[in-house]
């Protein structure tokens, strides 16, 4: 299995269904939510626990995340996720996730309270 590229089961193991991620939650399963979207957004909504680093300062706040602990992150729709999973994975935070369908998925499928944009 190579780390990027064609396989489809490897970018399938770099996603994470909200389904999954609220049973890991609901089991008290050790895991860090990051929220990489803009301050305005986080400021709308947000996934309760979420830990915030606009997509922007990830390079230069990646430090402040544990390597060792699965990271599920997540924006609106799931495509900065995917690169800011990308990103993480190159350098070294080999457990991060990105959330299938971002925060949107979350609110229609997992928690109906967070307002929707």
């Amino acid at each position: 299995m190579g780390q990027n590229g064609g396989g489809g089961r490897v970018s399938e193991s770099w996603e994470i269904q909200p389904e999954e991620v609220e049973t890991k939650r609901n089991a008290g399963e050790p895991l860090v939510l990051l929220d990489v979207r803009e301050p305005n957004e986080w400021a709308f909504n947000r996934i309760e626990g979420a830990v915030h680093i606009p997509m922007m300062q990830l390079p230069g706040r990646a430090n402040e995340l544990d390597p060792e602990k699965e990271i599920v992150v997540y924006c609106h729709s799931g495509n900065r996720s995917a690169t800011a999973v990308h990103f993480l994975r190159q350098m070294g935070y080999g457990k991060a996730r990105n959330l299938a369908g971002g925060i949107e998925a979350w609110a229609t499928r997992i928690d109906p309270k967070v307002p929707r944009y």
